[in-house]
């Protein structure tokens, strides 16, 4: 699967992706007491996350704040929720 920017919203999630959200809480590097958090979003596979976890482990090598904890969420954008009936029409003149 090759996504590249050219790539619309729409086909990427009839791909599988989802949008992905990961609440990230690291310790700061000069301060570790302190608790810095970095939200990071982007679509992605659930259950496993593959671009999330390949984010996570270039943190890990390249960034010193050492990782306190992740939330992660997950959306589908496209659902049968996202439509409804409606029984009336307005217009405005």
């Amino acid at each position: 699967m090759f996504m590249n920017d050219l790539t619309s919203d729409l086909e990427i999630q009839l791909q599988g992706f989802r949008l992905t959200t990961a609440q990230i809480l690291y310790h700061m590097p000069d301060n570790p007491v302190i608790l810095q958090e970095f939200i990071w979003q982007n679509y992605d596979l659930a259950p496993k996350f593959p671009k999330l976890y390949k984010f996570l482990d270039f943190w890990e090598k390249k960034i010193d704040g050492s990782l306190h904890s992740v939330y992660v969420a997950k959306k589908e954008l496209i659902s049968p929720n996202d439509t409804r009936i409606v029984d009336s029409e307005f217009t405005l003149q």
